[in-house]
């Protein structure tokens, strides 16, 4: 039986995280061999949870299909994530600072069985408040995304005709911009 990619995804958020060594935290991290690739964003920058699920899915699917930018799982979502294709870019645009009080953490999993072990660890090991409400995009969210990804606003009127949301549309326009990447040289 094939293991669909979906239940392979877990997607948590954090509050009042308090990075002091951004390097520490992430050797902790390689250091523990979670055996899941796990991939920190700046949640302010993170347009809601289908944002990070999709980029997680082009990523997974990057790798099924040998078509990858990097070679590292959790570095394919950031740059799916970011639609970027350069990794440092990417990093400034949606990686964790000194100054992230709010994380998105995106865990991959080899299959759905060992995903709640993972989510455990990284749990753990994170010292903040557990809070997926980070994820979500608010409208005090909305126009740092908007800078983040060069939407513009006739993009977000354009989206606006058709579905009539705002959030929902920038949410669209961040995916778009993501499964655009394959076709950027």
């Amino acid at each position: 039986m094939t293991q669909k990619k979906e239940e392979r995804i877990v997607i948590i958020g954090f509050r009042n995280v308090q990075l002091k060594d951004i390097n520490g935290f992430l050797e902790q991290f390689k250091e523990a061999n979670i055996g899941a690739s796990v991939q920190f964003f700046d949640a302010k920058h993170i347009a809601g949870s289908q944002h990070l699920y999709f980029a997680a899915l082009h990523a997974l699917n990057a790798f099924d299909k040998n078509i990858t930018i990097s070679n590292n799982l959790a570095v394919e979502a950031i740059l799916y994530a970011s639609a970027q294709r350069q990794i440092k870019k990417a990093v400034q645009m949606l990686g964790i600072k000194e100054n992230s009080s709010e994380l998105a953490a995106l865990i991959m999993t080899k299959n759905d069985h060992e995903k709640f072990d993972r989510l455990s660890q990284v749990i753990e090991m994170i010292q903040g408040e557990r809070d997926d409400t980070v994820l979500e995009l608010t409208d005090k969210k909305v126009n740092k995304i908007k800078k983040v990804f060069s939407i513009s606003d006739l993009e977000v009127e354009a989206k606006l005709k058709k579905d009539g949301l705002e959030k929902e549309a920038v949410t669209d326009l961040v995916i778009e911009r993501m499964a655009l990447l394959v076709t950027k040289s």
